[in-house]
């Protein structure tokens, strides 16, 4: 994230000011540019989770069916989230954990809830916040899990639709903000010299100054439009 943040910055200097030097003004910048990085990490992390997860209430909802109990249900889970997504996928650490915690007389709908806190996924949490009630109330379990469930594909596969129908707005927010680099470049290739007059005088640096402001006002609000949630 380091190196990436130093890298844009880097480039912005030599863009709109033609000296490093500029990265000295510019360095406020890589705190957001790293907290961006970060959020867009956490929310794939998320993402993924999600899809993992709606596979792992599957298979505890088919277990219930059979007549296992819910603790042994979660085991058998484990197992196949194991050959679905390999053992160091992240539900299946989070899974063996719920394992562990069995073994030690640990209370699964403890062991869900700190699943729940430690992932942060709405999903999760619901699920773990109706597993609770439903244990608590003794009612008909895996007919409470199976509309919980049903609820939470829903859910899921909106989310994955939107995600498929948003991908090529993705795209083309991509391609405009990067056509402002490439008028410039060709500029700079077919006339030298056109903008020298903007560098290296303080007229120029406030006037670029400005257009990197109104472009990083552009850069964000089209990120907003496209951060759609549910």
């Amino acid at each position: 994230m380091v190196l990436e943040a130093a890298g844009i910055l880097l480039f912005l200097s030599w863009f709109f000011y033609k000296t490093p030097a500029a990265m000295l003004f510019l360095s406020p910048l890589g705190i957001p540019l790293m907290k961006r990085r970060l959020v867009k990490n956490r929310d794939k992390k998320k993402e993924e989770l999600a899809a993992q997860f709606k596979e792992a209430v599957n298979s505890v909802l088919m277990a219930l069916r059979a007549g296992y109990s819910a603790e042994n249900a979660f085991r058998e889970a484990y197992h196949e989230m194991e050959f679905l997504f390999g053992e160091s996928s992240v539900i299946c650490r989070e899974l063996y954990r719920i394992d562990r915690g069995l073994d030690n007389h640990i209370p699964l709908e403890r062991l869900l809830q700190e699943f729940a806190d430690r992932c942060e996924v709405e999903e999760i949490l619901e699920f773990a916040e109706v597993f609770a009630i439903a244990k608590r109330s003794g009612g008909n379990m895996s007919e409470i899990l199976a509309r919980t469930i049903s609820m939470i594909q829903s859910r899921i596969d909106v989310e994955a639709e939107i995600r498929v129908m948003l991908s090529e707005k993705v795209l083309e927010q991509r391609i405009m903000n990067a056509v402002p680099f490439l008028i410039i470049f060709y500029i700079e290739i077919s006339s030298k010299g056109f903008f020298d007059v903007l560098y290296g005088n303080l007229t120029g640096v406030l006037i670029m100054s400005a257009c990197l402001c109104v472009y990083l006002f552009a850069f964000r609000l089209s990120e907003r439009i496209m951060a759609i949630r549910i």
